[in-house]
């Protein structure tokens, strides 16, 4: 019996996060039937969801049976959060200076338990062509260069540990898929002063990494924009992302 209640409640989290993607992905009001059909869950289940959602305060009836949606509530929250992160209270003036320094979009990054690498913060390039990202994405760690910038900071077993039962998905022709490339790769990007990607998650998208240990934790920092401003500047870019990657561990 707990084994089934903590699928359950699992399951329910789950749920939850999925109604709050749906409306951002779908931006409008959405009634309880649309709801309940891109969960592919229940009426029944999903209005249970809704009505507790909405008892919380994180979901108002726009009008009778015109749907529902999210209050600011949702926001306000999410904006309480961030301001009290830890790592992004400190980092955060350096990753925007970085940014104005280089006019591209600058990511903060650390793997997850799955191996994936996720976004912990993007600033946001101010041009109008630029790598657009939302904290939260995850990648490849074998076709990103954050990625490969935190797997070199893995000692040989837990990068063996992480890598062995894991598929290095071709994405295109650039992308590394063996081992070997990849070890060669960590080896020759830590002797240069750079991890890279230049076109091989994302055709014409190249991006920059460093890794950093911040209060005995290990993350990276990319520079991500078009491949065409990137590649020319790469020496260039990799010097301004070390020296600001210097800022942020002296700052511990």
């Amino acid at each position: 019996m707990p084994a089934k209640k903590n699928e359950s409640n699992v399951k329910t989290a789950l749920r939850v996060i999925e109604i709050i993607e749906i409306f951002a992905r779908e931006g409008k009001p959405l009634s309880l039937t649309e709801l309940a059909r891109q969960l592919d869950a229940p009426v029944s289940s999903c209005l249970g969801l809704i009505r507790t959602l909405s008892s919380l305060g994180y979901l108002y009836e726009t009008a009778r049976r015109q749907g529902y949606y999210p209050t600011g509530r949702l926001l306000a929250m999410a904006q309480r959060i961030a301001r009290s992160d830890p790592i992004l209270e400190r980092v955060g003036p350096t990753l925007t200076a970085l940014r104005d320094a280089v006019l591209e979009t600058v990511v903060l990054g650390k793997l997850a338990p799955t191996g994936e690498v996720i976004y912990l913060e993007v600033i946001p390039s101010l041009n109008p062509i630029s790598y657009i990202a939302d904290p939260g994405t995850q990648r490849h760690p074998h076709s990103n260069s954050l990625g490969k910038a935190l797997l070199s900071l893995l000692n040989e077993e837990e990068r063996n540990k992480l890598l062995t039962h894991r598929k290095l998905e071709r994405l295109n022709e650039r992308t590394v898929v063996t081992r070997e490339e990849l070890e060669e790769e960590i080896a020759l990007s830590q002797e240069r002063g750079w991890f890279q990607n230049l076109g091989e998650s994302i055709p014409d998208v190249g991006a920059i990494a460093w890794p950093l240990n911040m209060t005995g934790g290990d993350y990276a920092v990319s520079i991500a924009g078009p491949l065409y401003r990137i590649e020319p500047c790469i020496e260039q870019l990799a010097r301004q992302l070390r020296m600001a990657c210097q800022t942020m561990m002296q700052r511990q």
